[in-house]
């Protein structure tokens, strides 16, 4: 489903990502973890062509991003809340993203329908824009927004920040549905080793913007990555 080719990033003679080959197939859930400054929001901004790489490219099923849109009406993702519009209310922004996906009123409101305990009661009908919401509560928009349009690829930069843990608990659920049950490709990066093997069942490890490790989660997988960071030597995996 998305592949990168030669992928790398330089600012000022200083290479921050370099993906020489990385494939994610389609309907896994995908995690990527790292220190800061590894690559992680440099790789999503690459794939959603928000800045353009050094070299080479990034495919998304087949489509090269940078050289076509054809790749963005299955492809959705929220990175942070510059990707809300402030003067809107929650309502108005679901119906205008929903509108950009070829999604009318009715078809919206199915969709939120089915976020209500995610909501909490805290973002529809409280008459209030989204600037003025809490980190959290923008995030939960932003999030939700992602899902709109039944998109087969959504990314999700740090979804688990800012966030309650009952709120948490029920988007790991949600991740898991889609990818698991409704076979949406789902990037994540996060910081917060638990959530993210947890949810996704392929983690990547990026350090100064190389793959470190590559690893298929399984029972293992906390403690290892939990040895990698705190610079421990890691036990052979069984």
């Amino acid at each position: 489903m998305i592949r990168t080719h030669e992928l790398s990033k330089q600012y000022n003679n200083q290479l921050v990502l370099n993906l020489q080959e990385l494939e994610i197939p389609k309907g896994q859930s995908f995690g990527l973890v790292g220190n800061n400054g590894a690559g992680k929001t440099t790789f999503f901004s690459l794939l959603l062509d928000l800045i353009k790489p050094s070299t080479g490219y990034v495919t998304n099923g087949d489509v090269r991003v940078d050289a076509s849109e054809a790749w963005k009406p299955y492809t959705s993702s929220f990175i942070d809340e510059s990707f809300l519009i402030g003067y809107l209310t929650p309502e108005e922004y679901f119906y205008f993203i929903g509108e950009l996906r070829g999604r009318n009123k009715s078809d919206v409101d199915s969709l939120l329908a089915n976020f209500e305990d995610f909501f909490h009661g805290e973002i529809l009908g409280q008459k209030k824009f989204l600037r003025d919401l809490s980190k959290g509560n923008q995030k939960k928009v932003g999030i939700v927004a992602s899902f709109i349009g039944d998109p087969e690829v959504v990314i999700l930069d740090e979804p688990f920040a800012n966030l309650d843990p009952t709120t948490q608990i029920r988007l790991k659920q949600i991740i898991k549905n889609l990818a698991g049950q409704q076979g949406v490709t789902v990037l994540i990066s996060s910081h917060d080793l638990i959530h993210v093997t947890e949810v996704c069942e392929r983690i990547v490890v990026l350090q100064k913007g190389e793959i470190i490790k590559d690893i298929r989660t399984s029972e293992a997988t906390l403690k290892e990555l939990e040895h990698f960071f705190s610079g421990e030597a890691t036990p052979a995996r069984p």
